[in-house]
């Protein structure tokens, strides 16, 4: 019988009804639009320099500063760059970037959320003090000060992302495991026997799926807009790489009124990819909604 009911809690409200949840997503037509504008930046960023393949390691100063045409379809920046090339070599480090810290930052807060409702008493109290006090400081901040310590290349700047970023979905996990620890499944598990690392493995985490989805998408959203923040004080990875933070800052710095190619594309791919992102969350959030399901 407890065989029976383990097996029944291990993935809870998250295992039924997969269809009607692909269903209920795919009818939020913003998510959807979301899902194709990440993939297009995506097949843009990575598949885009095979077939689009220019030279961004030197300068080429007899190039400079060219408006959009044939040989150049985004025109050039200050050093000879094809804007367009930049545009998405600097896209693989922002989604890249982006990406990692996000997935990074939501297991660390997965984790320590889980652990710190599941224990509960001054174990949670301690915890979740930390996270108060780390919430305090703002994570640009923390940033600003890392940067300017040291030069932060891709790797480094995907590890303090994710360092600064895990706090609010510890904060989420854990007021989802303090509701799912009170279950049947879970109390029967603990009564058998079960330790306390099973318990969280097989039951908490499992049934916070939907927690962790929707905040993942978030961070990520979140950790692109922060390296756009740093890379366009100039703090970010420094040159020849570039992403679309730096391009930004550099457009704004170099440009005048007529040269819009340096600053149009690498603000508006920012601006799409995070709304983008943030559709995508908000339409997992409906379709994991189980008192919406029909």
């Amino acid at each position: 019988m407890s065989g029976r009911v383990e097996a029944a809690g291990r993935w809870g409200l998250v295992a039924q009804f997969p269809a009607p949840l692909t269903a209920r997503f795919a009818r939020n037509r913003l998510a959807v639009a979301g899902l194709v504008v990440v993939c297009l930046f995506l097949l843009f960023c990575f598949v885009g320099p095979l077939l689009y393949s220019t030279d961004q390691t030197h300068t080429d100063l007899t190039q400079v500063n060219l408006p959009p045409g044939g040989a150049h379809w985004l025109g050039t920046d200050a050093v000879g760059h094809d804007e367009l090339g930049r545009l998405m070599y600097g896209g693989q480090v922002s989604l890249l970037v982006g990406l990692a810290a996000g997935i990074l930052a939501t297991v660390i807060g997965t984790l320590w959320g889980a652990v710190a409702g599941y224990a509960g008493g001054w174990v949670d109290a301690v915890m979740m003090r930390v996270v108060d006090a780390g919430i305090a400081i703002p994570a640009l901040f923390i940033l600003l000060v890392v940067s300017a310590i040291t030069t932060p290349d891709t790797a480094g700047l995907i590890v303090v992302l994710g360092l600064v970023s895990w706090l609010v979905p510890s904060r989420l996990v854990r007021a989802e495991t303090l509701t799912l620890k009170s279950r049947d499944y879970v109390l029967t598990l603990r009564a058998t026997g079960g330790t306390h690392g099973r318990a969280i493995a097989r039951h908490i985490l499992p049934n916070s799926v939907s927690t962790i989805v929707v905040a993942a998408t978030f961070q990520v959203a979140d950790a692109i807009l922060l390296v756009a923040y740093v890379s366009y004080l100039g703090l970010g990875v420094q040159p020849p790489a570039t992403d679309w933070g730096g391009m930004l800052s550099s457009g704004l710095t170099a440009a005048y009124s007529d040269r819009w190619w340096l600053i149009v594309p690498p603000g508006l791919a920012i601006i799409l990819v995070v709304c983008a992102f943030n559709a995508i969350g908000d339409g997992l959030r409906d379709a994991f909604d189980v008192r919406g399901r029909g």
